[in-house]
């Protein structure tokens, strides 16, 4: 095997094993507590400029596949495991974890005591990175391990949005049918693209939505150009608050669209609606993170993916309240307007990976829009 190494901004040393492409990578080191989804994961725009930690000890057990995907190519900056499965198994597999990192030249590192890495960063915070397996020297890659930009102040958006306008027809997967081909449509809803994740579009076409995809440097008048019932906004990578231009369309929309907002949309949203934001000490990843419905009290389990957090006590009188909080550290995950029909929230409700408690906000987002044209 070809030795690795991932040396933390901090100066601490873990020594490994190549895995998937040889070569180094850089960026923010978090981890992820999901046992599974890995595929997902890799997927995830939102983990652009980031190298994910996987907590559970064995990753790739049930191989990499065509259809689990959450977007048109990987975006994590680099892969930490325990362990990657050789040999997977599931009659799905149609490759290994090494060999799809390897096909998209993802730089990653196994046989590091992942579980060691995972308290530092808890004790320590999420912090800059370098995996190599083309230079092992500590004392060099200290050096240039400084020089990694941070994700505070950078607009990551930009990197993965698409280029022009695209329509989105797939439903939901079925276990024999795979990807399903959805209601004919019965509301016109706008989606801004910082990221998306292709499940949050499957659960809206599934709905009866006929969604049209944009990218996130649309006007906000372009956009009410196409007469949407619902506007859309994504998940997505990094800092919001250098996005300012999906910010300022988003300000312009409110009050005049039905809005959905999560995770990144859920932050723009508050940015949008006159509060701030602020970076969490190692954020939240994974499939297991327990929220309460302030509006029902119901608790959900639910998948998250952020670095930052809206601040809700900077939205304490401006029309706006916190509908969700994270049981674990007490942070906002969700926000609603008192009079328009507007509501975020910070987790991702259309799992892939995770648990399916918090579908129903769809649900909400398709009868609200149902309600305004009633209304009209």
């Amino acid at each position: 095997m070809t030795p690795a190494v991932l040396v933390l901004r901090d100066g601490r040393v873990f020594r490994g094993e190549a895995l998937g492409a040889v070569g180094e990578t850089s960026g923010e080191i978090i981890f992820n507590t999901a046992m599974e989804g890995y595929q997902e994961i890799l997927t995830d725009p939102s983990y652009r400029g980031q190298i994910v930690v996987m907590t559970f000890p064995m990753i790739g057990n049930y191989g990499l596949n065509d259809e689990d995907v959450e977007s048109r190519r990987p975006w994590v900056n680099g892969l930490v495991v325990k362990e990657a499965a050789a040999y997977p198994s599931s009659f799905r597999s149609r490759r290994s974890l090494d060999e799809y990192l390897r096909a998209h030249d993802i730089v990653a590192i196994q046989s590091i005591d992942t579980r060691a890495l995972t308290r530092h960063l808890r004790d320590a915070g999420a912090q800059d990175g370098i995996v190599s397996s083309v230079d092992t020297d500590v004392e060099r890659l200290r050096e240039r391990v400084t020089q990694v930009p941070s994700l505070v102040g950078r607009d990551l958006v930009k990197d993965v949005t698409v280029d022009r306008p695209f329509s989105w027809s797939e439903g939901a997967w079925e276990l024999g049918r795979g990807y399903t081909t959805p209601p004919a449509p019965r509301c016109k809803v706008v989606a801004f693209d910082a990221g998306i994740k292709l499940n949050i579009l499957r659960q809206l076409a599934s709905l009866g939505c006929d969604v049209t995809v944009v990218p996130a440097t649309t006007p906000a008048e372009a956009v009410m150009d196409v007469q949407p019932d619902g506007v859309f906004l994504s998940n997505g990578p990094g800092d919001p608050e250098p996005v300012t231009y999906l910010v300022d369309s988003t300000k312009a929309l409110l009050g005049r669209v039905p809005i959905f907002g999560i995770c990144l949309g859920h932050q723009i949203l508050g940015l949008a609606a006159g509060g701030r934001t602020y970076k969490l000490p190692f954020g939240h990843h994974g499939a297991n993170h327990p929220v309460k419905d302030l509006v029902t009290g119901r608790i959900e389990i639910t998948s998250q993916n952020h670095g930052f957090a809206v601040d809700p006590a900077s939205l304490a009188r401006s029309g706006w309240e916190p509908t969700h909080v994270n049981l674990n550290d007490g942070t906002c995950e969700g926000l609603r307007h008192r009079e328009w029909p507007v509501f975020s929230v910070q987790y991702h409700p259309e799992a892939s990976p995770g648990p399916h408690d918090a579908n129903v906000l769809f649900h909400r987002f398709v009868e609200m829009i149902s309600a305004g044209r009633k209304g009209n």
